[in-house]
């Protein structure tokens, strides 16, 4: 590992830990040369997953592009950041357990709706409206409305 600050290519780990949330390995380093510390990070590869577009384009998957949605459906409501950033993290690993390369957009975004749906209705039929393109009143109210279905039946 090279030294950030006098590059040297040979230093010696001092500490090893993993991070709060297991999925990587933080290293104290100390440059034999210089004797300065510094900080690196170990962790799995994960393959790119790419989402194909309602247009048909594709992109890389971007969970904070996917967090930022959740929190814009969650705004004034009480659902924490952390139960938003479960929801990313379960259908991220969901999603790179299918060991698919690419992924429908609707797939991620049906999912978004499943687990909102569990949290925060609010949230959830904000999330929605967006996601289908609610174009008017009445398709809002058939949303609720199978809401309340749900709910009467569960």
């Amino acid at each position: 590992m090279k030294c950030p600050y006098c590059e040297n290519e040979d230093s010696k780990v001092i500490d090893s830990r993993h991070t709060e949330d297991g999925r990587a390995i933080r290293r104290r380093r100390e440059c034999e040369k210089c004797g300065r510390r510094f900080t690196t990070y170990e962790k799995i590869e994960e393959m790119i997953l790419m989402v194909i577009k309602k247009d048909g384009s594709r992109q890389a998957f971007d969970r904070n592009k996917l967090l930022n949605g959740i929190i814009r459906a969650c705004e004034k409501r009480p659902v924490s950041i952390a139960e938003m950033e479960k929801i990313v993290d379960d259908i991220e690993r969901g999603l790179n357990n299918t060991m698919e390369k690419e992924v429908d957009s609707k797939l991620i975004g049906e999912l978004v709706m499943e687990k909102l749906k569990d949290i925060d209705e609010v949230a959830y039929v904000r999330f929605a409206s967006v996601y289908r393109q609610f174009t008017d009143v009445n398709t809002f109210v058939k949303e609720v409305e199978s809401l309340l279905d749900r709910k009467r039946k569960g």
